[in-house]
């Protein structure tokens, strides 16, 4: 019956599948980037939890390298803390290089020696913040909090924008499936009016006409589909696909690809509930 009401291959039809694999393309590369920033913020905030810093700033007459050793000893009586390593000046330097270049003298700036800490779960710094403040107050600790509520609230940003935009697409293929109901049944006015003389529901019509853009929006969630999985996989090989030491890796992940099947999934639905809800309304305004 669908044949009938909705010739398989026409210009509109074909017209409709396109924009729908567009409109799922943009959805599920949103998807898949947003559950990728997902997982990798967390992986950020564990490491950086894991991890604390003593800063050793510079004073007058000041001996780094004792006040190196004296901040590191204070960290390894320390409970809670499993590893503690003092940075020499030109480790210290190099960690400086992403910012400031190669090749520069840095002999004349008065740079932090760094001593790093690895954490245990739950630690409790609180009781070496205080030493410090008392035998070594030229030393800060950094605990990395700053930046882990920064690294949340950027990812929590990126995913609501990622969230977004998929409920717009999804919007946009609402509506796209929509206004071909409406010119389907426009042209099929005649078909229709035959089919309600020889007694065919409403409901009748609207399921033939929402089975037809069910299938009309399967076709072009699977190419849209397609083509983000294979623009994911292409990222791999792209020169920014190696990150940085901060943000790691722009390429997908394979949660970031199973999410690209949620528009997948949700599309082609809501097209043909598009199409239901449009021909219901058709055919409800007494337009015959």
């Amino acid at each position: 019956m669908s044949a009938t009401l909705l010739p398989r291959d026409d210009p509109s039809s074909r017209a409709l599948a396109a924009v729908i694999a567009i409109l799922t393309f943009l959805a599920a590369l949103a998807a898949a980037g947003a559950q990728s920033v997902a997982t990798r913020s967390v992986d950020w905030r564990v490491k950086l939890t894991r991890q604390a810093t003593l800063q050793i700033l510079p004073r007058p007459g000041q001996d780094f390298g004792a006040d190196a050793e004296r901040a590191a000893a204070l960290a390894r009586a320390t409970p809670g803390i499993a590893e503690v390593t003092a940075l020499s000046r030109p480790e210290g330097e190099r960690l400086l290089a992403p910012w400031l270049g190669t090749g520069l003298d840095l002999s004349d700036l008065p740079v932090p020696r760094l001593v790093t800490l690895r954490l245990s779960d739950g630690a409790d710094l609180s009781g070496l913040a205080e030493r410090l403040a008392t035998d070594l107050p030229n030393a800060r600790l950094d605990d990395h909090r700053r930046w882990v509520d920064r690294l949340a609230g950027a990812a929590t940003g990126l995913v609501l924008a990622a969230t977004a935009i998929v409920g717009l697409v999804l919007a946009a293929a609402a509506l796209a499936a929509g206004f071909a109901t409406r010119g389907a049944l426009a042209g099929s006015r005649d078909v229709v009016e035959v089919l309600h003389l020889v007694g065919a529901s409403e409901a009748f019509v609207a399921k033939t006409f929402a089975t037809r853009f069910l299938r009309l929006g399967a076709a072009g969630a699977v190419a849209g589909t397609a083509a983000a999985a294979v623009a994911g996989l292409l990222l791999h090989a792209l020169p920014v696909g190696g990150g940085g030491a901060l943000t790691g890796s722009l390429a997908i992940t394979p949660s970031g690809f199973a999410a690209m099947l949620l528009p997948a999934a949700l599309v082609p639905a809501v097209t043909a509930l598009a199409s239901w809800f449009g021909v219901k309304r058709f055919l409800g305004s007494g337009v015959r």
